[in-house]
C-alpha cells in the first residue's frame, strides 16, 4: 500500500472512531499515549446470569477433578471451570506425566479418589510399562509414570459418569465477594460466547496460582514478593523412538551430563536433571531443564519463560542425541502448553502448615491426607552452592525415613476468615519449605477430595468453612477411601 494511500485511510479512522497506529505517534505523543496506559478504564456489562450451583470449582487439574466429582457423588450440583481444553492440569496440558511418590516404603499413603484413579489407570494400561502394583502401592520415593492421553481420558470419563458439567477454554475473570465477611456470591467467567456470572453456594479455588481467593480480596502470600526468589519452573516435553534397552538412565550429576556441561552444552550450567521417564514402549516424558526466576503471576515473564523453555527443550534433545546411548533415533514430539511451575501463591490459611510439622511426623485430629515426599525445593539458580543446598535438604535434612508420614490438616485449604470458600492444591496454606513436598499431584487430589467433600458438608449443615465439624468430614473421608489412621478426631480444625 502506498503511504499517501496509507495516511488518507487512517486519517478517514481517526475522524471516525478516533484509532490511531501508536508507531505513527510523535514521541512526545507516544510518551502521553503510554502515560495514560497506567490510568484505569471502567468496564461496564450487562451479563447473563447463570443457573445456580452448589459447587463452583475452579481450575481442572488433581485437585479440581477430585474436588467436582467427590462433591457430586455426594449429591451437590457442580460446575467444574478449566481454562485449557482437557482435565489434568500439570499431569496433561503440563505433561508433568509421573505421580510424586504415594508411599512410604510400608504402604500406600494416599486413598480415596487418587488411589482409584491410580488403579484404574493401571487396569486400563495407562501407566508407565515397567509399572507394577508391589511398586507404585509400596515403595520408598518411588515416582509412577503414566501417559498423558489416557490420563485425560479417563478424567474426562470420571466427571461425566459423577454428572460434573464442565466448561473448558473458560476462566474465572472477577468475583462478587465479601471480604469483610468472608463470603461468595458468584464469579464472573469468560470463554467464547463472552461474559457470564455464576451463582453458586459455594466456592473451590483449584487453580494453582490462587486466582479465585485473590480476585476475592483472600489474604495471600507470593512468591518473590515475601520470599527473596522464586523456585524455578520446568517446560516439560515428551520425546518418541527412544531404544530404552539399550539406554543409560541419565539424572543429576551422572558423568554424561557433567561432560555436557563442561563442553558448554547447555544455556544453564545446571546439573539437576530429575530424569526421563518411560511412558510408552519408545516414549519418555523429561521433567529437564530449568528456568529460572519465572514469576507466572506476571504475564511477560511467563511468555519469556515458555520461549526460553522451547529453547531448553531443544538443548536436552540434543544432549541426549549426542551423549546418551540408545538414545541415536530420537525425536522430539512436542514440549507442554502449560509452563510447569512450582511456587506462585499460597493462601493465608486458618493453619499454616511448617517444616517443624513435617520433620516432627504431626498428626493431626482433622488431617485429610498422609503424605511421605522429601522437601523439594529446586536450585534457586544454577551455582554450585545453591545446587547443593537443594542436595542436602533434599536427601538429608528435609526427608522423612522409610515408613513415617506427616499429616495434612484440612484448615491449610481454608483463606483465614472465609465461609465458602476453600483451595486444593498448590495454592494452599503452608510454608514454603513443606509447600516443596505437597505442592504435587497426589497430595493435591487428597486436598481436592478434602475441600469438595467440606463444601456438601456446609451446604447441609450450614456450618461455614472457617468453622466446619470436622469430626463429621473425617468420618465421611474415611466412608469415600480415604487413609487417615489418626486415634484423635476434633470437631474443631487446627488454628495453632
Amino acid at each position: 500500500m502506498k503511504v499517501s494511500r496509507r495516511k488518507a485511510i487512517e486519517k478517514a479512522l481517526i475522524a471516525t472512531t478516533g484509532a490511531t497506529l501508536f508507531s505513527d505517534l510523535p514521541k512526545s505523543a507516544q510518551s502521553s499515549e503510554r502515560k495514560a496506559l497506567k490510568h484505569t478504564y471502567l468496564l461496564k456489562r450487562e451479563i447473563p446470569v447463570s443457573k445456580k450451583y452448589d459447587v463452583v470449582v475452579a481450575g481442572g487439574g488433581p485437585a479440581g477433578v477430585a474436588a467436582a466429582v467427590c462433591s457430586s457423588r455426594l449429591g451437590a450440583k457442580v460446575l467444574l471451570i478449566e481454562s485449557t481444553g482437557c482435565l489434568g492440569g500439570m499431569g496433561t496440558s503440563g505433561l508433568v506425566t509421573a505421580f510424586d511418590p504415594m508411599a512410604n516404603g510400608e504402604e500406600l499413603l494416599v486413598g480415596g479418589f487418587m488411589k482409584e484413579v491410580l488403579l484404574d489407570m493401571y487396569k486400563r494400561g495407562f501407566l508407565g510399562p515397567q509399572e507394577k502394583p508391589e511398586v507404585f502401592t509400596k515403595a520408598y520415593h518411588h515416582w509412577t509414570p503414566f501417559n498423558a492421553e489416557g490420563y485425560k481420558l479417563l478424567l474426562d470419563e470420571k466427571v461425566v459418569e459423577a454428572d460434573v458439567e464442565v466448561r473448558f477454554f473458560t476462566k474465572v475473570i472477577d468475583a462478587e465477594a465479601n471480604s469483610k465477611n468472608g463470603s461468595i456470591e458468584g464469579v464472573i467467567i469468560n470463554n467464547v460466547e463472552g461474559y457470564e456470572f455464576i451463582l453458586s453456594k459455594t466456592f473451590i479455588d483449584c487453580t494453582g496460582d490462587a486466582v479465585l481467593a485473590g480476585l476475592c480480596g483472600a489474604t495471600c502470600r507470593e512468591a518473590g514478593r515475601d520470599t527473596s526468589n522464586i523456585m524455578p519452573a520446568t517446560l516439560c516435553s515428551y520425546f518418541v523412538n527412544i531404544d530404552f534397552k539399550n539406554s543409560i538412565k541419565v539424572g543429576t550429576e551422572h558423568p554424561i551430563l557433567l561432560k555436557a556441561i563442561e563442553d558448554g552444552h547447555f544455556t544453564h550450567t545446571d546439573r539437576h536433571l530429575p530424569g526421563l521417564s518411560q511412558v510408552g514402549n519408545t516414549i519418555g516424558y523429561l521433567n529437564g531443564g530449568h528456568v529460572y526466576n519465572l514469576n507466572s503471576l506476571r504475564c511477560e515473564s511467563l511468555t519469556k519463560g515458555m520461549m526460553l523453555g522451547r529453547k531448553v527443550a531443544k538443548e536436552h534433545l540434543s544432549f541426549f542425541k549426542n551423549y546418551v546411548p540408545g538414545f541415536e533415533n530420537v525425536e522430539h514430539a512436542t514440549t507442554a502448553s502449560v509452563m510447569g511451575v512450582r511456587e506462585s501463591r499460597r493462601i493465608l490459611g486458618e493453619y499454616e502448615l511448617n517444616f517443624d510439622d513435617y520433620i516432627s511426623k504431626r498428626e493431626f485430629p482433622d488431617q485429610i491426607g498422609i503424605f511421605n515426599k522429601s522437601v523439594d525445593i529446586h536450585a534457586y539458580d544454577d551455582s554450585l552452592k545453591e545446587f547443593s543446598r537443594f542436595k542436602k535438604e533434599y536427601n538429608e535434612t528435609g526427608r522423612l525415613k522409610q515408613g513415617e508420614y506427616f499429616g495434612i490438616p484440612y484448615s491449610i485449604l481454608v483463606p483465614k476468615g472465609w465461609k465458602n470458600l476453600w483451595v486444593a492444591g498448590r495454592c494452599n496454606s503452608s510454608d514454603v519449605r513443606v509447600h516443596g513436598s505437597i505442592r504435587v499431584q497426589p497430595a493435591a487430589s487428597m486436598m481436592g477430595q478434602a475441600a469438595g467433600t467440606a463444601a456438601v458438608q456446609s451446604i447441609k449443615t450450614g456450618q461455614p468453612a472457617n468453622d466446619l465439624n470436622t469430626e463429621t468430614l473425617i468420618s465421611t473421608l474415611r466412608t469415600e477411601g480415604a487413609q487417615l489412621p489418626q486415634k484423635e478426631l476434633s470437631k474443631e480444625m487446627t488454628r495453632v
